[in-house]
């Protein structure tokens, strides 16, 4: 009787001893375009404050629609601001701790091996006949396909593209089109193209005025159970460190709550 007394107090010593390792890890829904900027940034944070950052990446709308339905994450990093406040109006996340943390930038990118000279062409390179292909994100989930959708549309070029049009779930998967060959070209998150596989490729940021600020947000979910460590990583993507990393990412400093 005694030995299994002491055995289920070790075992409830054991549980309780895993629990504080397992609130100091964060679970992180991240858009895309911050594959490679979201490594730096929980990287840097687990630095500071000792506390691990577990990203999952993928479409916004798909990660809106997972929160709704329960998924388990305690922060989400949209590259679209209405689905976190979509997320707040639906009572799934904190008001307070909505952040406009960066504005993301559209790209038209192509393998050296193209040879579409798009850094000179610009859109024009869309009307090569060797364009077969051209990977944006699915305009329906991703801000960045709609940034795409209204690109193409401003400089009159979209009805004659539109049947080249491949789609990605995401902006990340649009890219992998484009870099392994499937598309000629991609327009694409500026972000990406810092990637190691892709900063041999030629570049050429779209004008701004050609679509919509992209304007990338982030939230608490409600039912978070590490709220105080996902406010605190929120605070530190806002500060400068924060902002430093996303600017050597190519995405721009911005910052704002939401208005009750």
């Amino acid at each position: 009787m005694r030995l299994h007394s002491k055995l289920v107090v070790l075992l409830c010593l054991s549980f309780l001893a895993l629990v504080p390792a397992c609130a100091q890890t964060l679970r992180v829904a991240a858009a895309a375009d911050l594959q490679y900027a979201m490594g730096d940034l929980a990287k840097q944070f687990e630095k500071h404050e000792g506390i691990k950052v577990l990203a999952s990446f993928g479409s916004s709308g798909n990660f809106r629609s997972q929160i709704e339905n329960g998924a388990p994450f305690d922060l989400f990093f949209s590259a679209d601001a209405q689905y976190p406040k979509q997320l707040v109006d639906g009572g799934f996340a904190e008001r307070d701790t909505f952040t406009v943390y960066a504005h993301g930038h559209l790209v038209l990118w192509a393998r050296p091996e193209e040879n579409l000279d798009v850094r000179t062409n610009g859109m024009e390179a869309l009307k090569d006949p060797r364009v077969r292909k051209i990977a944006v994100a699915n305009p329906e989930l991703a801000p960045y396909g709609r940034a795409a959708v209204s690109a193409l549309q401003k400089a009159g070029l979209y009805e004659t593209v539109k049947p080249k049009l491949i789609y990605g779930e995401n902006i990340s998967q649009a890219a992998q089109f484009a870099q392994s060959g499937n598309a000629q070209v991609g327009l694409l998150a500026l972000s990406l193209t810092f990637a190691e596989s892709m900063k041999n490729g030629q570049t050429w940021e779209v004008p701004p005025n050609l679509y919509p600020v992209i304007e990338q947000a982030a939230v608490v979910i409600h039912s978070s159970a590490n709220k105080k460590d996902a406010k605190l990583f929120l605070d530190f993507v806002k500060g400068s460190d924060g902002q430093a990393i996303l600017a050597k990412y190519g995405l721009s400093s911005a910052g704002g709550g939401l208005t009750k």
